[in-house]
């Protein structure tokens, strides 16, 4: 193999470079993304509180990029990939032998308030800088549309920050499909014990204001009355580029277990690759950051091997940091779930999720030893 083409500049994209590079490629390495590579974790967190600037949130030193010796294509986007190569927004078209997806994935909008001033999404450098600058206006009415974790560390910032926040969710207990209802509601709790309001199980029917939002409509009519709103409804793999070029798509790339298409000069990692989970038993998309970090090593073997020989099978762990505490999560949740130490009441405990007698899943909160030391079980 003498070429890759790594589309995607982002966590996934840099790992699958640099794991390549460590399994002893050497040929020509093409680097293809709209942004420079960096952390996207503290956007809703550190980024927006102020404790930590631009600068801070590079993914790698000059060095390490250096090392790479790679040939850089950033502020450029993939329009098409087909026989010919990776075709480029700026005309330019990347030929290569093997070739990375890690476009990951673009941040879902609430279409009816496309046209007002004042509502934000919460997925690249640029929107968090937007949202910063008018949190820095002074106190507002924040509504948060979601109550997922972005949504949840959006809101949680914005109290920290000094404003009057309500966070709205259509499900009647936030993190259900994540966590089950039992943890999902306790985490739910965490809003009303800081100060935010939360509203489950309604829908969001509309948006008030002809300019600049001023409120949000519910389906059960109430107005939320609302200076600044922020969708954390998830996002949707990115994709469109891939129309016409025969790799398999359906909600994300289709991979099997080692992060390959069915072409195996083509891999997938990151937000972007729906991968064969072996676990579950089915596909999924893994949204988290470890999950992108983790998943290049497997596919970068697969890529230089020509074929899968080795597959990605770690269980799904992620973190979230809301309110001045730390929740951590890994593997999957099931109705059978027990506290084994600590106690809900106080916030700080770890639960275990069990199928059949065993042992399926960890949730903690300000329980990090614990929580670990019950992972490893997993």
């Amino acid at each position: 193999m003498r070429t890759v083409a790594v589309v995607g500049t982002s966590l996934a994209g840099l790992r699958s470079a640099q794991e390549l590079r460590a399994r002893g490629f050497e040929g020509r390495l093409v680097m293809i993304g709209a942004e420079p590579p960096y952390d996207r974790p503290p956007l809703s967190k550190d980024f927006l509180l102020g404790k930590i600037s631009a600068d801070d949130l590079a993914l790698a030193g000059q060095d390490d990029l250096d090392a790479l010796d790679a040939e850089w294509r950033v502020g450029i986007r993939a329009e098409r990939l087909g026989r010919e190569g990776v075709t480029l927004t700026d005309g330019t078209t990347i030929a290569a032998d093997g070739y990375v997806i890690a476009t990951g994935s673009v941040a879902r909008t609430l279409g009816a308030a496309r046209n007002l001033k004042g509502v934000h999404t919460l997925r690249t450098l640029e929107d968090a800088v937007s949202l910063k600058r008018e949190l820095a206006a002074g106190p507002a009415s924040v509504v948060v549309v979601g109550a997922g974790f972005i949504g949840a560390e959006v809101a949680s910032a914005c109290r920290l920050l000094g404003h009057g926040v309500t966070v709205i969710e259509a499900m009647p207990v936030p993190l259900a499909p994540v966590l089950g209802a039992r943890m999902g509601a306790v985490a739910g709790e965490l809003h009303a014990e800081n100060d935010v309001r939360l509203i489950a199980g309604v829908a969001v029917a509309g948006f008030a204001g002809s300019d600049r939002v001023t409120g949000v409509r519910l389906a059960d009519g109430r107005e939320i009355r609302a200076d600044l709103v922020v969708a954390g409804v998830g996002a949707r793999p990115a994709t469109a580029w891939l129309t016409g070029s025969g790799i398999a798509v359906d909600d994300g790339v289709l991979v099997d277990s080692g992060c390959v298409t069915a072409n195996p000069r083509v891999i997938a990692v990151g937000d972007v690759a729906r991968y064969r989970c072996r676990l579950r038993g089915r596909r999924v998309r893994a949204e988290h950051w470890t999950a992108a970090n983790e998943q290049a090593g497997v596919a970068a073997e697969n890529l230089l091997a020509g074929a899968t020989v080795t597959h990605f099978a770690r269980h799904g762990y992620f973190w979230s940091d809301q309110y001045g505490r730390r929740l951590q999560f890994a593997g999957v949740a099931t109705e059978d779930v027990r506290i084994v130490e600590g106690d809900v009441a106080s916030k700080r405990f770890v639960a275990a999720y069990h199928r059949g007698g065993a042992l399926t899943g960890v949730f903690a909160i300000d329980s990090p030893r614990p929580f670990t030391k019950l992972r490893r079980a997993l």
